[in-house]
């Protein structure tokens, strides 16, 4: 039987991380796809400052293609003895292909407005977060330029974050029905 993988997209601070450890509490097995980024940046000796994440995040898709992150993720995946995995942090269509080749894929994209999303990261406080507007704004575009905007608007699913935490508590059991595998 072919491994189910549930694939989150969405722009950074719209909630992907909080959906994901919402599947996680419920024992499914997740990769981030961030972290073979930020993975790349210690093995490089950098600090993993937005400059630098996104420098690599640009330059990896840039030598490898748009689908450079999801082929290392799909080793770790084969590796993984469990039926059902999640994937948090696409950020391509083409993504969303390498996968959905091997694996039977369902597709979530998480929205929050920006005006919600800006909030949110500037008071997370993880080393590559904005610290200003700017900084923000460069950061959406450049993940736009990855086709995040494609894989977003050809999600299955679309879970929306700009309420509450039981608007999203709801919005997760409703995501589980639909998807159909729990």
């Amino acid at each position: 039987m072919a491994k189910k993988l549930i694939l989150i997209t969405g722009m950074s601070g719209s909630g992907k991380t909080t959906l994901a450890n919402k599947f996680r509490v419920r024992g499914v097995a997740a990769v981030t796809m961030g972290d073979v980024i930020r993975g790349l940046a210690r093995e490089k000796g950098l600090p993993p400052t937005p400059e630098n994440l996104g420098r690599l995040a640009t330059g990896i898709r840039k030598e490898g293609g748009d689908d450079a992150v999801a082929k290392l993720c799909v080793e770790k995946i084969d590796d993984m003895p469990d039926e059902i995995v999640l994937v948090d942090g696409i950020r391509s269509i083409r993504e969303v292909d390498v996968f959905g080749e091997r694996f039977e894929v369902a597709s979530v994209a998480v929205f929050a407005s920006q005006k919600t999303r800006y909030a949110r990261l500037t008071a997370r406080g993880r080393s590559d977060d904005p610290t200003d507007f700017v900084t923000f704004k460069t950061r959406d575009d450049r993940e736009l330029s990855f086709s995040l905007g494609h894989a977003i608007a050809l999600a299955d699913y679309i879970v929306r974050n700009d309420g509450g935490h039981e608007d999203f508590e709801n919005e997760f059991e409703n995501l589980l029905t639909l998807i159909g595998w729990f």
